[in-house]
């Protein structure tokens, strides 16, 4: 991986955002703003020409700064998208079927739910692993069973690679997470926050996990 994971991991839920009435291009502003170092997008339901369309307002939104983009699934689209990296899910490509798409250069990352999947990933070519739902989480309407802080210091004994922990993390909690092991914290719903810009919640999360 060569440089270290950024301690704080925003994912850009095309879905989650639209619901609520947000634009992706000034939520990925505001991220850029707040001085955020690594940003997944993710779209679960647009086809490739729309993921793209966004992909191309989110790089120019972040242009200047040193921000890695990920796509969420799409290793060919990350790649077409001129993007950093892909993260992959258990039902997705594999992380070595999507490094051979986008190559050494790019970050592959995988998202893991079990003891096995995380020795898997321990053994692929994945250059961080991704671990949760940490705590309940709202975002997805199929999340797997709760890991909690045990399940991230698990984690951390199984694999040597960065680990992202993901699900129900918030400014209150996310450094218990990174106390438990995590390297990184991915974060969705709760960049939001009444009365609060996400550039602000953003800074908070960066100051809590310094």
């Amino acid at each position: 991986m060569g440089t270290p994971l950024p301690r704080l991991y925003p994912i850009v839920d095309d879905g989650f955002l639209t619901g609520r009435g947000l634009a992706v291009e000034g939520f990925a502003k505001e991220l850029k703003a707040a001085g955020v170092g690594l940003l997944q997008y993710r779209n679960k339901s647009g086809g490739p020409q729309e993921v793209l369309r966004v992909a191309a307002l989110i790089r120019d939104a972040m242009a200047g700064s040193e921000c890695r983009l990920i796509l969420n699934d799409r290793a060919d689209l990350a790649v077409i998208a001129g993007w950093d990296g892909v993260h992959v899910g258990q039902e997705d490509l594999s992380p070595d079927d999507a490094r051979r798409v986008v190559g050494v250069e790019r970050w592959v990352g995988v998202s893991t739910h079990t003891e096995e999947q995380v020795r898997l990933a321990e053994l692929s070519c994945a250059d961080y692993v991704a671990v949760g739902p940490v705590f309940a989480t709202g975002t997805k309407l199929d999340a797997e069973p709760v890991i909690g802080l045990v399940g991230v210091a698990l984690a951390r004994t199984l694999t040597k690679k960065p680990i992202v922990a993901i699900g129900g993390v918030t400014r209150a909690n996310a450094r218990s997470v990174i106390d438990a092991g995590a390297d990184s914290v991915a974060v969705i719903s709760a960049l939001i926050a009444e009365g609060e810009s996400v550039e602000k919640v953003a800074r908070d999360f960066l100051d809590v996990l310094r």
